[in-house]
């Protein structure tokens, strides 16, 4: 379920993607896009008039982002249930945790005596 909700999002924001760039810029900040020039063509080979198309990319964004917006907070949803809550107290101390061993006749462990040699080499 979780690869297929994950597919579904990445074609999503392929498409998302695609949609946004094919709008027409209004902004005027950067001297492109904007009114001037072009005439009042349609476009999309005629298709649609210019304030249709506009229209329609405007809708289809707002509903991609919806929908991608809706896959984000599934997926969320779906990595958040994997996990059980615990306790930083029921965690061992350190990267690993080795339980002592027991031996057969009941008797605690018998003490290593320490080695002759440092753990660390000296320089």
């Amino acid at each position: 379920m979780e690869q297929i909700l994950l597919l579904v999002h990445l074609l999503i924001a392929v498409v998302l993607i695609g949609v946004v760039l094919m709008q027409r810029s209004e902004g005027g900040g950067l001297g492109i896009g904007g009114g001037g020039g072009g005439g009042g063509g349609g476009g999309m080979s005629g298709f649609m008039t210019g304030r249709g198309t506009a229209n329609f990319l405007t809708r289809t964004t707002a509903i991609l982002a919806a929908c991608f917006m809706m896959t984000s907070i599934g997926l969320a949803i779906l990595a958040g249930g994997h996990s059980q809550p615990t306790s930083i107290l029921d965690q061992p101390v350190g990267d690993t945790f080795v339980p002592p061993v027991v031996p057969e006749s009941g008797a605690p462990p018998a003490e290593t005596a320490p080695s002759s040699e440092p753990s660390v080499p000296l320089q």
